[in-house]
């Protein structure tokens, strides 16, 4: 006696809802990655109550809590690690391919790097200034955090 059942069992396998799935959050992911900053030093910045937004980000030198010194460029995004002998040559090839016109140096140092350290970060970028026109000195911006966060 053969018994056949009535529901069938289909092999093939529709993989459109897959793709649209895959697809979406494809899109997930490329909008929240454009929101992240990426900020790969760990760096806890001093408090400030002005509220002044900085502007267009052109070259930031960071110093962490190791007094690791770090540079990014307009075309570097990711900070790259310098010793203070090196960061005065690495301002001057970052200064000759710059070509923006808010030219700024955005100095981010971590709260506990003691202030010598930044008053000798500052000289090497007040040399950097020296080796430029007088059109083409980059001013220095100290970055800070505001106060409400």
């Amino acid at each position: 006696m053969a018994l056949q059942t009535q529901n069938k069992i289909s092999p093939s396998f529709s993989a459109t809802s897959m793709s649209d799935l895959v697809f979406l959050l494809l899109i997930f992911f490329m909008i929240t990655s454009t929101l992240v900053a990426p900020n790969a030093i760990n760096i806890s910045l001093p408090k400030s109550s002005s509220g002044r937004v900085l502007g267009p980000r052109n070259i930031e030198v960071y110093v962490d809590a190791n007094k690791n010194y770090f540079l990014t460029t307009t075309n570097h995004t990711d900070p790259e690690p310098v010793t203070a002998e090196t960061l005065l040559p690495a301002l001057l090839q970052a200064a000759a391919v710059d070509k923006s016109e808010s030219r700024t140096i955005i100095l981010r140092s971590d709260a506990t790097v003691p202030v010598q350290n930044i008053v000798t970060l500052w000289d090497i970028l007040n040399k950097l200034n020296e080796n430029l026109a007088e059109n083409q000195k980059y001013r220095l911006i100290f970055a800070t955090e505001s106060e409400n966060k």
